[in-house]
């Protein structure tokens, strides 16, 4: 599965025994994963939430009192998901070899089938209010890419990690919005040689 959630036919049907085992709660995260990404947050009601993950109002209401409180958790599973791809590969490597390979990562991403951007930078346009929980772990999870990104390159020993890292995390963004808007394997050469200007301060 990619990180969008979307599964191929043959997987989806190997794993709905899987699925209709799993406990309501998850089965509402991974229906929201999958419709929210898709479709958009707020073209998805909480009626279609519940149908697809087979599960009653109650219940929908027992676990989250909201459909916002829904899309916090979806977007906590995307913001895990990320952190086990990228820590490692930051702990892993030599500083600059990380970083590289982090944006190899970002850009394999973009081409996956069904790529419809960042769900965060999605899950932001549907919610203009800065204080907004949904907001709030947007902020959150760009802030752990500034500061992963900062790390790296205060241990290349960058002249100015933390402008360079706020490069690199516009960077980011620019990737995952270019990978759906753009070609993804034009972008890909583009992406790597910007980067690597950034982190060796040209």
């Amino acid at each position: 599965m990619s990180i969008t959630g979307k599964k191929t036919a043959d997987a989806a049907h190997r794993g709905a025994k899987t699925v209709a085992g799993l406990p309501p709660r998850e089965r509402l995260v991974q229906a929201a994963s999958r419709l929210f990404y898709y479709e958009g947050v707020r073209a998805v009601g909480v009626e279609r939430l519940i149908s697809e993950a087979g599960v009653t109002k109650v219940t929908f209401y027992r676990h989250f009192a909201s459909k916002d409180d829904l899309v916090v958790a979806y977007l906590l599973t995307k913001d895990a998901y990320y952190k086990e791809v990228a820590e490692p590969l930051a702990a892993g490597h030599p500083p600059a070899e990380a970083i590289d390979l982090i944006f190899e990562a970002i850009a394999e991403h973009a081409r996956e089938r069904g790529f419809r951007g960042s769900p965060f930078m999605n899950a932001a346009a549907e919610y203009p209010d800065a204080t907004h929980p949904v907001r709030g772990l947007v902020t959150s999870h760009r802030d752990w890419i500034r500061t992963l990104f900062q790390e790296l390159l205060t241990r290349l020993g960058h002249a100015d990690a933390q402008s360079a890292a706020g490069a690199l995390l516009m960077l980011y963004d620019g990737a995952m919005a270019a990978g759906y808007l753009d070609d993804s394997t034009a972008a890909h050469k583009t992406l790597l040689n910007a980067v690597r200007l950034i982190r060796s301060g040209g």
